[in-house]
């Protein structure tokens, strides 16, 4: 229900809530200005240290990625927008390992939730505070985040693979060997 007020009354209700707003914006004209002047201001704009830009891989002083190709940031990711290929190669000792040749990250379809670099256990992908990623063409999104191997680490990892491959086959003619023998003994 609407107060019923005199003319007068009425009068200094209005000049009173006049002032009141003149009261909050004089305030608010003293107060420290919070606007960017962006583009002029690149060298010295302060970016919010929670801020989530675009996926990168850093390297190591080595040029190498952490990445171990597990596939954990693939599958926390909600959108899809990672993609990884790896193979397996056999390492100098013998061992079995996956090597990470593409690792796919589209721009375009991230939601930068940040789900993928929680779930990486090697700390291998980050988000930087870069922001400017307008282009004109979607497909320019696109990006291989990863140092692809080189032929000579293919050709290595192929090498190791034949030598790891003969000595399994000569351990196999010699447990055969021995197997032939002791058949030979039970005779």
């Amino acid at each position: 229900m609407k107060e019923k007020r005199s003319y007068l009354g009425g009068l200094m209700h209005g000049i009173g809530t006049l002032l009141t707003g003149m009261k909050i914006t004089g305030r608010e004209f003293f107060t420290k200005k919070v606007t960017e002047q962006y583009p002029e201001n690149r060298n010295t704009l302060e970016i919010s240290p929670r801020f989530r830009g675009r996926l990168t891989m850093p390297i190591d002083e080595n040029g190498n990625n952490k990445c171990t190709a597990c596939t954990l940031c693939e599958k926390a990711c909600p959108n899809g927008s990672i993609k990884i290929l790896s193979q397996m190669v056999t390492t100098a000792d013998g061992k079995k390992k996956k090597l990470l040749t593409d690792y796919m990250y589209d721009l375009g379809d991230c939601m930068f939730c940040q789900l993928c670099v929680n779930a990486c256990p090697q700390n291998a992908i980050e988000f930087v505070k870069d922001f400017e990623n307008a282009v004109f063409n979607r497909n320019a999104l696109k990006q291989h985040l990863n140092v692809p191997p080189t032929e000579e680490e293919l050709a290595q990892y192929a090498e190791n693979a034949k030598q790891a491959a003969a000595k399994a086959a000569e351990a196999a003619k010699q447990a055969e060997a021995a197997s032939g023998n002791d058949k030979k003994e039970e005779k």
